[in-house]
């Protein structure tokens, strides 16, 4: 536990204390919080308080800083004209603005906490993790006495219970773009997004219209164009149908409330988050073959054909792109490499999804990360089989793994998100993961991958299991790879020498497991079985003393548990719009 930095009282009133912006309380502890009258009840001395921090508590977040390895986001620009690097320009600008909006779901008011951290690490952790809690450590709090973290969030009313809000005869109470608010009553009541956070939206959409007049591509000007209609409206269908549509545009930027990942209460509630990509062509050009296969890879999967009756879309595709800013969710704890989107279930099976690639920091947590992992903990003669080409196929089909499965529960009663609740983000990651290795392994088979390099795939495979259970319980990748992991184990797809302490993968038991798990995670998730998704994640969800020793030495090692990133428009030395 760190030192002390900020009385709990200064803390709550911070979190609690609204935006000018915002249409609703962001945070309330109280019911005369909740209505609209003041935000805070601390008492003005105590939020005026200066907070001075002893040089123990810096060391041990400065040493915290360390889990990080910085990247730099850049991508060679020189192809654009003076118009499309503005337009560029003003796309990072729209990205950097969910910044602001997810700072109060995640937290509250980040102005008010950070001028309260009078020493500049501790100040610049908190940035990093949109808040107080350590996103790559469990979220345990790195302020002595804040506790927990809220596990709705600031999705939901503080005081808010599971019971109370089951009783809710709120229509929209479950929809992803929604708040949870009380009246002056005290009654449970709902806020749009667009109405929440009005002032950031108004500013990032004009900055997309301002983009889509630049645009040389038609189809990326009716997105954008689109997607800035459906930030002030919450209505974002149509804007994925034009997403979808999307296939020679040469930029590309994913903004808006999209995962759900940050609502560990239910996983209703979607975070504001933003990408901006460049593609890489050639790489692009390479991957396009692939989405052919996918009707064929759903009807083979290792189920009853009742869990596999859904038909992917065929307007799927594969690009590679070079990332250029991250921000909002996407920005917080472990970064993404790759994106598997729309999320839209109605959209998934119309027209499938699109499967972003992103390279770049791919490798840079493949060489950075990945490669120290392995000469720790993977047996030397297997070493040779970790590979960047297995980690880049792995990752991959991971994220073309999403289209595969059921997205309704066979009883008729709606999604499986729905079905499973606060275990559906980590179900449906783990379902990714899994039948990403079962592609890989069926397309070997075909041809369409080299057969004799499968064992590259399943030696890589489980060095990102360990690279990615760092990432802490809270992540629902996190939570995905121990399950896996233990359920290998079980089943003797690894062994671990106890000499060495070092990881061997057995081939064949590695392909059983891998089709036995498949089947496992697919019927839970069209059975809409949420009772056996938590006694399944309960019981295989943890790390054991064993794999938390072995983790141990990768600390010890100084190997970073994920990245970081300088990004902006002066890192891509563009001017601001």
């Amino acid at each position: 536990m760190y030192r002390r930095l900020l009385p709990l009282c200064l803390l709550l009133a911070l979190a609690g204390c609204s935006s000018s912006h915002d249409a609703a309380p962001m945070a309330p502890v109280s019911k005369e919080e909740l209505a609209p009258a003041p935000t805070s009840t601390a008492p003005a001395t105590a939020a005026s308080a200066a907070v001075t921090v002893d040089s123990k508590t810096s060391a041990a977040v400065k040493q915290h800083l360390a889990d990080y390895a910085t990247v730099k986001l850049t991508a060679d620009l020189s192809a654009f004209d003076a118009k499309q690097k503005k337009m560029i320009a003003l796309l990072v600008e729209a990205a950097d603005s969910m910044n602001a909006i997810y700072w109060q779901q995640a937290w509250g008011d980040k102005d008010a906490l950070l001028q309260k951290i009078s020493d500049p690490t501790m100040r610049e952790f908190a940035e990093i993790n949109y808040g107080p809690w350590d996103r790559l450590d469990n979220d345990q709090p790195f302020i002595e006495g804040i506790g927990a973290r809220p596990a709705g969030a600031q999705f939901y009313p503080a005081d808010m219970s599971k019971e109370e809000f089951e009783k809710s005869a709120l229509k929209d109470k479950t929809a992803l773009y929604t708040l949870l608010r009380r009246d002056a009553q005290g009654q449970l009541i709902s806020v749009p997004y667009h109405e929440a956070y009005k002032d950031q939206l108004q500013k990032a959409a004009g900055l997309l219209r301002d983009a889509a007049k630049l645009s040389q591509d038609a189809g990326f000007r009716k997105y954008l164009t689109l997607r800035a209609d459906a930030l002030l409206s919450d209505d974002y269908q149509a804007s994925d149908f034009a997403w979808m549509a999307m296939k020679k545009n040469l930029v590309d930027i994913v903004i808006g409330p999209i995962e759900t990942y940050e609502d560990q209460l239910y996983g209703y509630k979607a975070s504001y988050e933003s990408y901006v990509l460049i593609k890489d062509q050639a790489w692009s050009k390479k991957l396009a073959r692939f989405a052919q296969y996918l009707p064929e890879l759903q009807r083979g999967l290792p189920v009853p054909d009742k869990y596999k009756a859904e038909q992917p879309g065929s307007d799927a595709d594969l690009n590679a792109y070079f990332a250029i800013y991250y921000g909002g969710d996407a920005n917080a704890g472990a970064k993404t490499i790759a994106i598997n989107l729309p999320n839209d279930e109605q959209v998934q099976l119309k027209k499938g999804t699109r499967r972003l690639q992103l390279e770049n920091v791919m490798k840079a947590k493949f060489e950075q990360i990945m490669l120290p992992i392995a000469k720790e903990l993977i047996t030397e003669d297997q070493q040779q089989d970790l590979t960047f080409d297995a980690f880049f196929q792995n990752t991959m089909f991971h994220e073309v793994a999403h289209g595969l499965g059921i997205k309704n529960t066979l009883d008729g009663k709606g999604t499986v998100r729905k079905a499973l609740k606060d275990q559906a983000s980590s179900f449906e990651e783990g379902k990714a993961d899994i039948l990403g290795l079962y592609m890989v392994s069926k397309l070997a088979e075909k041809g369409e991958l080299d057969k004799s390099k499968l064992m590259d795939n399943y030696v890589t495979f489980l060095a990102g299991i360990l690279r990615s259970v760092r990432f802490g319980a809270s992540d629902a990748h996190a939570k995905a790879n121990m399950v896996r992991f233990n359920f290998f184990k079980q089943q003797g797809a690894f062994t671990r020498d106890e000499k060495s302490g070092r990881y061997r993968v057995d081939f064949d038991k590695m392909t059983a497991a891998m089709n036995a798990l498949s089947a496992k995670l697919l019927s839970i998730q069209g059975d809409g079985d949420y009772t056996a998704a938590k006694q399944l994640t309960d019981q295989m969800g943890a790390v054991d003393a064993q794999l938390a020793g072995d983790l141990k030495r990768l600390d010890q090692a100084h190997i970073p548990v994920d990245i970081r990133f300088e990004q902006g428009l002066d890192v891509l030395g563009l001017k601001q719009p």
